[in-house]
């Protein structure tokens, strides 16, 4: 099983009984920008509490590396539900931390 690797910037979201590791790579942030707008504003968003769900949810399913033709968005969406904000901000301060600084 993969497990992220800090050096790189990654993080671990569990969906069901499986944890992906989650990639900030170049293509998967444009991939991400080009639904949810600039990547800065985002950060701005989190930063100011005002992130949806959703949001979240598209930025961990571009990030998802390696992603099984198994596993959808709305199975990230309902992942994120089930462990409720708490629980999937660590991975998301990893993210949102690539974001801003590079590696």
């Amino acid at each position: 099983m993969n497990t992220a690797n800090a050096l790189r910037g990654e993080a671990e979201l569990r969906v069901g009984e499986r944890v992906f590791v989650l990639r900030p790579s170049f293509a998967a942030l444009v991939a991400a920008e080009s639904e949810l707008g600039p990547l800065f504003a985002l950060v701005e968003r989190a930063a100011d509490g005002r992130l949806g769900l959703g949001e979240l949810a598209v930025l961990f399913w571009h990030c998802v590396k390696e992603r099984p033709e198994a596993l959808t968005r709305e199975g990230v969406g309902e992942a994120v539900v089930a462990q409720g904000l708490a629980g999937v901000t660590p991975a998301l301060r990893v993210l949102l931390g690539q974001i801003l600084q590079g590696r």
